[in-house]
């Protein structure tokens, strides 16, 4: 499959103190407790720990030794490319301590967020273009009807927000994953960014899925660096949330021992896929949690609060993918419709899909299909269900069938019998049980 024409500009490395745009007693600090935490001496390791250029590094370096907080300590090594090493002085020691004890965050540099901004913009997920072809080799494993992808495509494109709705077991949720892989290209996450003084953590290796980057020797004084490394190259993010999902899972987690922030879910989802999955099993309403999204799907902005109370505005690329098994007037209000940009309802297969799709599980699985036993389940079987075909239910009867093939010790096999059990356990029959 080819990847998405994507014009993803990498975030330029900082060549000057001056092109970092933080406080700068932010960045001694973090210099000097990066120092002490670290029990680094070279230059050169300070500035694979801080994820800054060596020529920033030795300038804040310098600074730092103006003030008295660092000292050379009067040897070269010879396994460092004869660096000279540097240490803190007992100054430079208690205001360590100190900033310590303001936060405990210590390593990469953080992103101002102003700048972490522009970056946004050079990958946001609206620059994408997806084309057919690159949609439909996404879900190469899903026996989807041509109309679907007439209007999944547009909506994927335009990067906007989709709403998913029909009865359960249709493929849903894998769908949502087959437009998380058609996306296909790089972004760049920031591994902190910085607001009024406060760092947001934001790269988390649980949501991000972080690119080989290329491996240089980290003493070279020649090294190449093609971007900014406070900003990790990652694919673009997914984010799955389903019936756990709470409000309080979308604002800043603030870490009272550190003192520092870590981003919520969406900031995290960046430049990729938010997937509210199962909407309306949630605790909070449905209405809620749209209410919750209405300024950020309108306005491409996000407003989060700091400890202290104040508010400040991020910003919100990410394409919103809601899915549930309700009807969307059941649940929502006109309003809240208004503000979900596609509504595209995800039914069952016919009996011509469903066919192929048993087939394909059944291939996979490793079991023959047999004529006999595919007309008593379309001719016996469903119609006691109305004829109401859905994704799920090939995969539920071949397992089904293949459990108990291997408790009797017999060959992969299906015959009316074996479909016939098979069937009673994907359905309870309504009956009063007596207690």
């Amino acid at each position: 499959m080819n990847a998405p024409t994507s014009t993803v500009l990498a975030p330029p490395p900082p060549k000057r103190l001056e092109d970092m745009k933080l406080p700068i007693v932010m960045m001694r600090d973090i210099l000097l407790k990066t120092i002490f935490r670290k029990n680094v001496e070279m230059v050169s390791d300070l500035a694979q720990a801080l994820c800054l250029p060596i020529q920033v590094t030795q300038e804040m370096v310098d600074q730092a030794r103006g003030q008295r907080l660092l000292e050379a300590t009067g040897t070269l090594s010879a396994t460092s490319g004869n660096e000279m090493g540097y240490q803190l002085t007992d100054a430079g020691k208690a205001r360590a301590l100190d900033a310590l004890a303001q936060s405990e965050y210590f390593g990469a540099m953080p992103v101002p967020l102003e700048v972490y901004r522009e970056q946004v913009k050079r990958q946001s997920v609206r620059n994408l273009q997806i084309t057919r072809d690159q949609l439909t080799g996404a879900m190469g494993h899903l026996v989807l009807p041509d109309s679907l992808l007439d209007h999944l495509g547009p909506a994927v494109s335009a990067g906007r927000s989709i709403l998913m709705y029909g009865p359960p077991g249709n493929g849903k949720s894998s769908i949502s994953n087959g437009i998380r892989d058609a996306l296909g290209d790089r972004v760049y996450v920031p591994r902190a960014i910085e607001y009024a003084g406060q760092v947001i953590t934001v790269y988390d290796p649980i949501v991000h899925s972080a690119a080989e980057a290329e491996v240089q020797d980290p003493t070279s004084l020649r090294r190449i660096t093609r971007y900014d490394a406070r900003y990790v190259c990652c694919e673009r993010p997914t984010v799955i949330t389903g019936g756990e999902l709470t409000l309080d899972m979308l604002d800043l987690v603030y870490n009272p021992t550190a003192r520092t922030y870590q981003a919520p879910l969406q900031l995290k989802a960046t430049g990729g896929i938010f997937i509210v999955d199962d909407l309306g099993r949630q605790k909070e309403p449905p209405q809620s949690i749209i209410n919750r999204w209405i300024v950020p799907l309108e306005e491409s902005k996000d407003i989060l609060a700091l400890q202290s109370g104040e508010k400040f505005e991020v910003p919100f690329d990410t394409l919103v993918i809601f899915s549930t098994n309700f009807h969307p007037n059941e649940i929502f209000d006109q309003a809240a419709l208004r503000r979900i940009f596609f509504k595209i309802k995800i039914d069952g297969p016919d009996q011509e899909n469903f066919l192929k799709i048993f087939a394909m599980v059944a291939r996979k699985r490793g079991m023959p299909l047999d004529e006999a036993t595919l007309i008593h389940l379309l001719k016996v079987k469903y119609p006691t269900i109305d004829n109401v075909y859905a994704n799920y239910q090939p995969n539920f009867l071949i397992d089904q069938m293949i459990a108990i093939c291997d408790f009797e010790g017999i060959p992969y096999q299906m015959n009316p019998d074996l479909v016939d059990r098979a069937w009673a356990n994907m359905f309870v029959r309504d009956e009063v049980i007596v207690k």
